[in-house]
């Protein structure tokens, strides 16, 4: 099972999006194995945003996610990663699908909703950085046999 990082981040919380985006991931079938409303410290943001240091967004890109609080979910199943991005839609709201999170919600990408994992490892280290292992939870779902093909 891979497992993806998904950030509802301030502009999807302060727009009253947190439960129209909880439920896109939810009904394509995806596992919740962790969740928690947070303030993202500097600290935190600037690790997570490390890839993107030196260029001209990194500060504006820090002082954003920092703004306000964000959704953070840990999420399962196969393929997570690419059910996810394709749910998120491209990163450009104006080039997102319809009916993709972006594409229905957002218009700049500088305000576009979520972010999701991009990898397989990236998944996993954003993961760790994210939440603590007390905080994620594996269970079995009654509902799997109708989700996933065994």
């Amino acid at each position: 099972m891979e497992k993806t990082l998904i950030i509802i981040k301030p502009d999807g919380v302060e727009r009253g999006l947190i439960g129209p985006i909880i439920s896109r991931f939810e009904q394509r079938g995806l596992k919740f194995i962790g969740m928690k409303l947070m303030q993202v410290s500097d600290e935190l943001a600037r690790q997570h945003y490390a890839i993107h240091e030196g260029k001209p967004f990194f500060e504006p890109l820090i002082q954003y996610i920092t703004s306000s609080p964000v959704v953070v979910m840990a999420l399962a199943g196969p393929d997570a990663i690419k059910i996810a991005r394709n749910t998120i839609g491209a990163t450009k709201p104006s080039e997102a699908a319809p009916g993709s999170i972006r594409g229905d919600f957002g218009m700049m990408v500088g305000r576009n909703l979520v972010h999701g994992s991009d990898s397989v490892e990236n998944g996993e280290l954003e993961i760790g950085l994210w939440f603590v292992e007390s905080e994620l939870t594996d269970y079995e779902r009654s509902l799997e046999e109708w989700i996933l093909e065994k």
